[in-house]
This record gives structure tokens, sequence and C-alpha cells, in this order.
């Protein structure tokens, strides 16, 4: 007899679903991002450093593994490989969303394995908006959790068959986490972006941290379409704002959050252009999924260490061993992302002239106008003869 509850089976189909390639809506807001390239980086490669300090977080690596599954019978086995992977690698990783757990207590160690297997690894629970503070602490209690995370995902509740239909007063649902969890609560969007009048009103509320989630990954209005029977919401595919504006829009309000970005990372270039745009973490799940799916443990192994080194040789391309250096390297945005950009009052310019760090940025931008013309002494000194061929 089959005893899968329906949540258990929607657990299985998402991840069914979220495991192929299109499951995912591309967008290329990040071909708009243009880096200076430095031809005299003057570092050592070996030098580069990935460590980041996030109040009391300290994460190995800017890079993690965003949050994907457990909660039913079977997904545990994904949970432990990829914390396998994390432990290996020393990326930090969340667990997919805890509801389960919290309604069917023998569903914790779908999750609880995560923390067995990697013990001193970062771990992030992960639970809705809507859920009570005493759920919420639960879940960070299930995982021995370094933070929570809180994650929004209104296109999706609204597609799914069983999702939610009530999104009243879930800010302050989010403020009382924020007060009483003993951990960072880091305020997550599932792939449809953030404004940012979201991310003011998220630090207005007591919100420290925020992953912007951003459009062009998996798409769960997609996922949860391919689920339904009824009313075709295909329409809705590709909702959202990207990552790439996400960012643009947060970091136009100044240093309010500390921003994560998650959301359509293809490569480690994208990862380093999400740093330069002021994140300071970012988060990859369906690549690492399919990665798992098709090659276990050691093909998760070799994407991450792939990733680490890229952001690694990158960083070293442009002069920057320090990852919080990142942010205040100049950027240059062009296409669609700019035209955003200048309907949405954001200072793309400001962007292009940022002052960098390294002695090759000394010079503040515009000062090497000034600089007097070199002359070469035939120039200064002498008349070039016309040849005899000459009119």
């Amino acid at each position: 007899m089959n005893t899968t509850s329906g949540r258990e089976q929607r657990k299985i189909e998402h991840v069914e679903l979220a495991s192929r390639e299109d499951a995912v809506t591309p967008v290329e807001d990040f071909d708009d991002i243009h880096l200076i390239h430095n031809s005299l980086p003057n570092v050592r490669k070996a030098d580069v450093r990935l460590g980041v300090q996030l109040d009391q977080l300290s994460l190995k690596t800017p890079l993690y593994i965003n949050a994907m599954t457990g909660g039913a019978l079977g997904l545990e086995d994904i949970n432990r490989g990829l914390a396998l992977a994390a432990q290996a690698t020393g990326v930090a990783m969340a667990v997919g969303s805890q509801h389960a757990a919290l309604r069917d207590r023998t569903l914790q160690r779908t999750y609880r394995v995560v923390r067995d297997v990697n013990p001193d690894g970062i771990v992030f629970a992960n639970v809705g908006a809507t859920v009570s503070v005493q759920d919420a602490l639960f879940a960070v209690e299930m995982l021995e959790a370094n933070a929570l995370q809180v994650h929004l995902n209104v296109p999706q509740e609204l597609v799914m068959p069983e999702g939610d239909r009530d999104f009243r007063d879930v800010l302050e649902r989010i403020a009382e986490v924020v007060e009483c969890c003993p951990v960072p609560v880091i305020v997550k969007e599932v792939g449809f972006g953030m404004s940012r009048q979201t991310v003011f009103a998220l630090a207005a509320s007591g919100v420290r941290w925020v992953d912007v989630g951003g459009r062009g990954g998996t798409d769960f209005v997609h996922i949860e379409n391919q689920r339904r029977v009824a009313t075709d919401f295909d329409y809705w595919r590709g909702w959202g704002q990207s990552t790439v504006v996400s960012l643009l829009e947060a970091e136009s309000l100044g240093h309010k959050v500390l921003l994560f970005a998650s959301g359509g990372i293809r490569n480690p270039l994208d990862g380093l252009k999400s740093l330069v745009l002021g994140a300071r973490a970012i988060g990859i799940a369906g690549p690492i999924l399919r990665s798992f799916r098709e090659g276990g443990v050691p093909a998760v192994e070799a994407y991450l260490r792939g990733f680490l080194d890229g952001l690694v040789t990158l960083m070293t391309a442009l002069g920057v061993v320090d990852v919080r250096e990142l942010c205040h390297q100049p950027v240059v945005v062009t296409g669609r992302t700019l035209e955003w950009c200048t309907l949405r009052g954001i200072d793309a310019g400001g962007l292009a002239r940022r002052q960098g760090t390294g002695a090759l940025n000394a010079m503040p931008f515009g000062q090497d106008r000034a600089l007097a013309p070199v002359q070469h002494p035939q120039e200064a000194n002498t008349v070039v003869p016309l040849s005899k061929d000459a009119g």
C-alpha cells in the first residue's frame, strides 16, 4: 500500500521536475554586466582568499548550496550526498523547506542527515514566511543550524494547486521570527527577485540578511504549472526580476542589508559579477541537483571545486585577493539592464566610476585625461620632410 502523503509526493515531484533542463527559464541579464579588464593585476593566484565574514557567521567560501529538498522518504539520500560534497569542499548548504517535518516528525531525518554528515559545516534551516515563531525555532533546532532561511514564494503558491492563498501579515511574522531567532535570518526569494521597495520594507522590519533569489534559474511557476490538471498558467512563466536587476535595485538603497545572490548563476563569471554588484555570497541549486542526479557525490564535488577555482582565477585576473574588495570594482551596465536602471533611477554611471582597489586604481576616475600627452623627440624638435612621391 502506498503510504506517501500528499506533501511528500509534492516534494518528490518538485525534485523530479527541477532536475529537468526545461525547469530553467533563462535570462541574459548577466551578459549586460561588463567588468573592466586589468592588464596589471600584480597579485598571485595563491594569495587569493575566498573566506567571507558575515557578522557572526564565517564562511570558507562565498558559494553555498541553496535550498532544494527534504521532507519525503527517498530524498534523504540527496541531502546526504549534497552534505558530503559540502563537507569536502567547505561550502555552506541550505536544506529545502522543512514544513513537512514540522507536521510529521518522522520526516526529520530527511533534513537532519545534513548535520549528521557534516557536523562542523555551515547549515541553513528553511521555512516559509507564514510559520509561527515556535516552528521557525524548531526548524533551527532540528539541524543545529547556523542560520535560518525564510522563503518568499507568492507566485509559486498561487500556481500550486494546494498552495497558500492568504499572504496577509507576512512582514509582521518575519519581524517576529527575526526578533526571537538565535541565529541570523536570511529572507529569500525562490526565483522571482526583489524590488528595492521589498528590500527596504524588510530592512525596516529588522531583517539584516536578504537573498534576492532572482529570475533566471529554476522556474517554480513552470514547475507548479506542470503539476496542475486544470487552469494553465504557462503565460506566467518568466515572472519577476532577474538576479542582476534585483541586486541593482537593492544596492541603490545603500548598504542597508547583507545581500546574497541566487537564481540563474550559470558559471563562475556570473558569480563574480554578483559579488561585484554587492552580493556577499552566491547560492546555486539547480545545476548542483542535476550534477548529483547524473554523477552522484563525485560529480557535485567536481562541480563545486571547479566553480571555486574559477572564482579564484577571475579574481586573480582582476587583481583582487579578498572577496570584500569586489564590491568596489568598476562595472559597466549595458543593454536592457541599463534601460531598467535608467527608468528606475538607479545610478549605473556611478558603478562604472567606482575607484576599485589596489595600486593600479590609485588614480581617480578621469584624472588620466589631465596627463600631458607624450611627445616623441621627432614630433617635438624636427620637421618631417615630405617624400619625393608626395603631391
